[in-house]
Protein backbone atom coordinates (compact mmCIF):
# COMPACT_ATOMS: atom_id res chain seq x y z
CA UNK A 1 0.00 0.00 0.00
CA UNK A 2 2.81 2.41 0.84
CA UNK A 3 4.48 1.63 -2.50
CA UNK A 4 1.20 2.30 -4.33
CA UNK A 5 0.84 5.63 -2.54
CA UNK A 6 4.43 6.62 -3.32
CA UNK A 7 3.99 5.78 -7.00
CA UNK A 8 0.67 7.64 -7.12
CA UNK A 9 2.18 10.82 -5.69
CA UNK A 10 4.99 10.68 -8.24
CA UNK A 11 2.58 10.02 -11.13
CA UNK A 12 0.46 12.95 -9.96
CA UNK A 13 3.15 15.55 -10.74
CA UNK A 14 2.82 15.71 -14.57
CA UNK A 15 -0.96 15.91 -14.28
CA UNK A 16 -0.69 18.73 -11.77
CA UNK A 17 1.64 20.90 -13.82
CA UNK A 18 -0.26 20.42 -17.08
CA UNK A 19 -3.77 20.74 -15.63
CA UNK A 20 -2.88 23.78 -13.53
CA UNK A 21 -1.31 25.36 -16.60
CA UNK A 22 -4.52 24.62 -18.51
CA UNK A 23 -6.54 26.14 -15.68
CA UNK A 24 -4.41 29.29 -15.51
CA UNK A 25 -4.73 29.91 -19.26
CA UNK A 26 -8.42 29.11 -19.19
CA UNK A 27 -9.11 31.52 -16.36
CA UNK A 28 -8.05 34.28 -18.75
CA UNK A 29 -10.18 32.83 -21.56
CA UNK A 30 -7.36 31.06 -23.43
CA UNK A 31 -8.35 27.44 -24.10
CA UNK A 32 -5.06 25.72 -24.88
CA UNK A 33 -5.47 22.29 -26.51
CA UNK A 34 -1.78 21.79 -27.35
CA UNK A 35 -0.98 20.02 -24.06
CA UNK A 36 0.16 16.76 -25.61
CA UNK A 37 2.56 18.54 -27.98
CA UNK A 38 3.82 20.87 -25.26
CA UNK A 39 4.56 17.91 -23.00
CA UNK A 40 6.47 16.20 -25.82
CA UNK A 41 8.44 19.38 -26.46
CA UNK A 42 9.18 19.77 -22.75
CA UNK A 43 10.24 16.14 -22.48
CA UNK A 44 12.60 16.36 -25.47
CA UNK A 45 14.12 19.69 -24.48
CA UNK A 46 14.38 18.72 -20.82
CA UNK A 47 16.09 15.44 -21.70
CA UNK A 48 18.53 16.96 -24.22
CA UNK A 49 19.51 19.91 -22.04
CA UNK A 50 19.87 17.70 -18.96
CA UNK A 51 22.11 15.37 -20.95
CA UNK A 52 24.22 18.02 -22.68
CA UNK A 53 24.26 20.79 -20.07
CA UNK A 54 24.65 18.43 -17.14
CA UNK A 55 21.72 19.18 -14.90
CA UNK A 56 18.03 18.50 -14.45
CA UNK A 57 17.36 21.99 -13.10
CA UNK A 58 18.71 23.58 -16.27
CA UNK A 59 16.67 21.12 -18.31
CA UNK A 60 13.48 22.06 -16.49
CA UNK A 61 14.13 25.79 -16.91
CA UNK A 62 14.86 25.53 -20.64
CA UNK A 63 11.83 23.27 -21.13
CA UNK A 64 9.68 25.91 -19.43
CA UNK A 65 11.11 28.57 -21.74
CA UNK A 66 10.36 26.43 -24.80
CA UNK A 67 6.79 25.95 -23.63
CA UNK A 68 6.48 29.67 -22.93
CA UNK A 69 7.39 30.45 -26.54
CA UNK A 70 4.59 28.19 -27.80
CA UNK A 71 2.16 29.69 -25.29
CA UNK A 72 3.12 33.20 -26.37
CA UNK A 73 2.47 32.33 -30.02
CA UNK A 74 -0.95 30.91 -29.13
CA UNK A 75 -1.85 33.92 -26.99
CA UNK A 76 -0.63 36.43 -29.56
CA UNK A 77 -2.37 34.71 -32.48
CA UNK A 78 -5.70 34.54 -30.65
CA UNK A 79 -5.50 37.88 -28.86
CA UNK A 80 -3.93 40.17 -31.48
CA UNK A 81 -5.00 38.38 -34.67
CA UNK A 82 -8.18 36.90 -33.16
CA UNK A 83 -7.63 33.52 -34.81
CA UNK A 84 -9.69 30.55 -33.69
CA UNK A 85 -8.22 29.19 -30.45
CA UNK A 86 -8.99 25.55 -31.17
CA UNK A 87 -7.51 25.64 -34.67
CA UNK A 88 -4.34 27.44 -33.55
CA UNK A 89 -4.01 25.12 -30.57
CA UNK A 90 -4.21 22.02 -32.73
CA UNK A 91 -1.66 23.47 -35.17
CA UNK A 92 0.71 24.16 -32.28
CA UNK A 93 0.12 20.66 -30.92
CA UNK A 94 1.42 19.17 -34.17
CA UNK A 95 4.21 21.74 -34.45
CA UNK A 96 5.44 21.21 -30.88
CA UNK A 97 5.27 17.42 -31.17
CA UNK A 98 7.08 17.44 -34.50
CA UNK A 99 9.72 19.82 -33.20
CA UNK A 100 10.33 17.54 -30.22
CA UNK A 101 10.88 14.51 -32.44
CA UNK A 102 13.11 16.48 -34.81
CA UNK A 103 15.26 17.92 -32.02
CA UNK A 104 15.78 14.49 -30.53
CA UNK A 105 16.85 12.94 -33.81
CA UNK A 106 19.13 15.82 -34.75
CA UNK A 107 20.91 15.85 -31.37
CA UNK A 108 20.77 12.17 -30.36
CA UNK A 109 20.24 10.37 -33.66
CA UNK A 110 19.04 6.79 -33.94
CA UNK A 111 21.60 5.31 -31.57
CA UNK A 112 20.73 3.87 -28.16
CA UNK A 113 19.99 6.98 -26.08
CA UNK A 114 22.02 7.49 -22.89
CA UNK A 115 20.07 7.80 -19.68
CA UNK A 116 20.05 11.00 -17.69
CA UNK A 117 20.37 11.04 -13.92
CA UNK A 118 16.96 10.98 -12.25
CA UNK A 119 15.81 13.72 -9.93
CA UNK A 120 17.12 12.84 -6.45
CA UNK A 121 14.74 12.00 -3.62
CA UNK A 122 14.26 14.79 -1.14
CA UNK A 123 11.83 13.62 1.55
CA UNK A 124 9.89 10.40 2.04
CA UNK A 125 11.10 8.97 -1.25
CA UNK A 126 9.80 11.93 -3.25
CA UNK A 127 11.77 14.39 -5.36
CA UNK A 128 11.62 18.17 -5.04
CA UNK A 129 9.22 18.60 -7.98
CA UNK A 130 6.51 16.77 -6.03
CA UNK A 131 6.56 19.49 -3.40
CA UNK A 132 6.86 22.21 -6.03
CA UNK A 133 3.74 20.90 -7.80
CA UNK A 134 1.72 20.72 -4.58
CA UNK A 135 3.02 24.13 -3.49
CA UNK A 136 2.12 25.57 -6.88
CA UNK A 137 -1.45 24.31 -6.46
CA UNK A 138 -1.72 25.92 -3.03
CA UNK A 139 -0.25 29.17 -4.31
CA UNK A 140 -2.62 29.33 -7.28
CA UNK A 141 -5.59 28.79 -4.99
CA UNK A 142 -4.46 31.60 -2.68
CA UNK A 143 -3.53 33.90 -5.56
CA UNK A 144 -6.76 33.41 -7.53
CA UNK A 145 -9.14 33.79 -4.59
CA UNK A 146 -7.28 35.92 -2.07
CA UNK A 147 -5.55 38.62 -4.15
CA UNK A 148 -6.70 41.49 -6.35
CA UNK A 149 -4.46 40.26 -9.18
CA UNK A 150 -6.14 36.86 -9.12
CA UNK A 151 -9.57 38.49 -9.14
CA UNK A 152 -8.58 40.54 -12.17
CA UNK A 153 -7.45 37.40 -13.99
CA UNK A 154 -10.72 35.63 -13.24
CA UNK A 155 -12.73 38.65 -14.39
CA UNK A 156 -10.99 38.54 -17.79
CA UNK A 157 -12.07 34.94 -18.27
CA UNK A 158 -15.61 35.59 -17.10
CA UNK A 159 -16.48 38.98 -18.62
CA UNK A 160 -13.65 40.76 -20.45
CA UNK A 161 -15.92 43.65 -21.44
CA UNK A 162 -16.60 44.45 -17.81
CA UNK A 163 -12.93 43.92 -16.91
CA UNK A 164 -11.91 46.29 -19.71
CA UNK A 165 -14.32 48.93 -18.48
CA UNK A 166 -12.63 48.77 -15.06
CA UNK A 167 -9.21 49.49 -16.58
CA UNK A 168 -7.89 45.92 -16.69
CA UNK A 169 -5.67 45.29 -19.70
CA UNK A 170 -7.43 42.25 -21.15
CA UNK A 171 -4.91 41.61 -23.93
CA UNK A 172 -1.91 41.75 -21.59
CA UNK A 173 -3.61 39.48 -19.05
CA UNK A 174 -4.41 36.90 -21.70
CA UNK A 175 -0.89 37.06 -23.09
CA UNK A 176 0.92 36.39 -19.83
CA UNK A 177 -1.60 33.80 -18.58
CA UNK A 178 -1.37 31.82 -21.82
CA UNK A 179 2.42 32.04 -21.81
CA UNK A 180 2.89 30.97 -18.19
CA UNK A 181 0.27 28.24 -18.53
CA UNK A 182 2.09 26.70 -21.49
CA UNK A 183 5.40 26.89 -19.62
CA UNK A 184 3.87 24.82 -16.80
CA UNK A 185 2.65 22.25 -19.33
CA UNK A 186 6.15 21.87 -20.77
CA UNK A 187 7.56 21.40 -17.25
CA UNK A 188 5.07 18.57 -16.76
CA UNK A 189 6.47 16.92 -19.87
CA UNK A 190 10.09 17.49 -18.86
CA UNK A 191 9.42 15.66 -15.60
CA UNK A 192 8.70 12.37 -17.41
CA UNK A 193 12.21 11.44 -18.62
CA UNK A 194 13.75 12.79 -15.42
CA UNK A 195 11.77 10.41 -13.20
CA UNK A 196 10.02 7.66 -15.16
CA UNK A 197 12.26 6.58 -18.03
CA UNK A 198 15.59 8.43 -18.04
CA UNK A 199 15.28 8.84 -21.83
CA UNK A 200 13.03 10.54 -24.34
CA UNK A 201 10.69 8.62 -26.66
CA UNK A 202 7.97 9.89 -28.98
CA UNK A 203 5.33 7.98 -27.00
CA UNK A 204 6.51 9.09 -23.57
CA UNK A 205 3.52 11.36 -22.87
CA UNK A 206 1.03 8.54 -23.58
CA UNK A 207 -2.10 10.70 -23.66
CA UNK A 208 -1.51 12.52 -20.40
CA UNK A 209 -1.94 15.86 -22.14
CA UNK A 210 -5.46 15.00 -23.27
CA UNK A 211 -6.31 13.66 -19.82
CA UNK A 212 -5.10 16.96 -18.32
CA UNK A 213 -7.75 18.83 -20.33
CA UNK A 214 -10.40 16.53 -18.88
CA UNK A 215 -8.85 17.07 -15.47
CA UNK A 216 -9.27 20.85 -15.75
CA UNK A 217 -12.99 20.35 -16.39
CA UNK A 218 -13.19 17.67 -13.69
CA UNK A 219 -11.66 20.11 -11.21
CA UNK A 220 -14.09 22.86 -12.16
CA UNK A 221 -11.14 25.08 -13.19
CA UNK A 222 -10.25 25.43 -9.51
CA UNK A 223 -6.72 24.61 -8.28
CA UNK A 224 -7.76 22.75 -5.13
CA UNK A 225 -10.06 20.35 -6.98
CA UNK A 226 -7.52 19.86 -9.75
CA UNK A 227 -5.07 18.75 -7.06
CA UNK A 228 -7.56 16.15 -5.82
CA UNK A 229 -8.41 15.10 -9.37
CA UNK A 230 -4.73 14.68 -10.22
CA UNK A 231 -4.38 12.22 -7.36
CA UNK A 232 -7.33 10.22 -8.70
CA UNK A 233 -6.04 10.22 -12.29
CA UNK A 234 -2.56 9.21 -11.10
CA UNK A 235 -3.99 6.39 -9.01
CA UNK A 236 -5.82 5.04 -12.06
CA UNK A 237 -2.60 5.20 -14.07
CA UNK A 238 -0.59 3.36 -11.41
CA UNK A 239 -3.36 0.79 -11.00
CA UNK A 240 -3.31 0.09 -14.74
CA UNK A 241 0.48 -0.27 -14.73
CA UNK A 242 0.46 -2.64 -11.77
CA UNK A 243 -2.30 -4.72 -13.37
CA UNK A 244 -0.20 -5.11 -16.52
CA UNK A 245 2.77 -6.57 -14.66
CA UNK A 246 0.80 -8.66 -12.16
CA UNK A 247 0.02 -11.43 -14.64
CA UNK A 248 -3.70 -11.55 -13.86
CA UNK A 249 -4.54 -12.67 -17.39
CA UNK A 250 -6.42 -9.56 -18.53
CA UNK A 251 -5.48 -8.33 -22.04
CA UNK A 252 -3.10 -5.39 -21.75
CA UNK A 253 -5.22 -3.39 -24.20
CA UNK A 254 -8.10 -3.49 -21.74
CA UNK A 255 -5.88 -2.56 -18.83
CA UNK A 256 -4.47 0.40 -20.78
CA UNK A 257 -8.02 1.66 -21.22
CA UNK A 258 -8.64 1.93 -17.47
CA UNK A 259 -7.50 5.56 -16.98
CA UNK A 260 -9.59 6.70 -19.96
CA UNK A 261 -12.68 4.74 -18.95
CA UNK A 262 -12.42 6.10 -15.41
CA UNK A 263 -12.05 9.60 -16.85
CA UNK A 264 -15.19 9.24 -18.97
CA UNK A 265 -17.22 7.92 -16.04
CA UNK A 266 -16.09 10.72 -13.75
CA UNK A 267 -16.64 13.39 -16.40
CA UNK A 268 -20.27 12.34 -16.84
CA UNK A 269 -20.93 13.53 -13.31
CA UNK A 270 -18.26 16.24 -13.02
CA UNK A 271 -19.54 18.31 -15.95
CA UNK A 272 -22.80 18.83 -14.11
CA UNK A 273 -21.16 20.98 -11.47
CA UNK A 274 -17.99 22.21 -13.18
CA UNK A 275 -17.84 26.02 -13.26
CA UNK A 276 -16.31 26.72 -16.66
CA UNK A 277 -15.07 30.29 -17.26
CA UNK A 278 -17.79 32.02 -19.27
CA UNK A 279 -15.40 33.36 -21.92
CA UNK A 280 -13.31 30.20 -22.26
CA UNK A 281 -12.15 29.70 -25.84
CA UNK A 282 -13.60 33.00 -27.07
CA UNK A 283 -11.64 35.91 -28.51
CA UNK A 284 -12.28 39.42 -27.21
CA UNK A 285 -12.69 42.42 -29.48
CA UNK A 286 -12.97 45.59 -27.44
CA UNK A 287 -14.39 47.46 -30.44
CA UNK A 288 -17.29 45.05 -30.77
CA UNK A 289 -20.53 45.78 -28.96
CA UNK A 290 -21.26 42.07 -28.72
CA UNK A 291 -19.37 39.98 -26.18
CA UNK A 292 -18.96 36.31 -27.06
Amino acid sequence: MSEFLTLTITAMVPFLFVAQGTMLSGRAGIFNVAQEGLMLLGAAVGYIISLKAGGNVVGLVVAALAGAVVGFVLSWATTSLRLDQFVVGLALFFLAGGTASLLYRVVIGNDEPPRIKPLPDLILGQDAMVFVAIGLSAFLWWWLYRTDAGMRLRSVGENPKAADSLGINVARTRMWAGTVGAALMAVGGAYLPMVFSGVYADGIVAGRGWLAIALAFFGGWRPQYILAGSAFFAAMEVLAQRAQVSGIGIPHQFVSMLPYVATLLVMVFALRWALVPQFLGKNYDRESRIVG
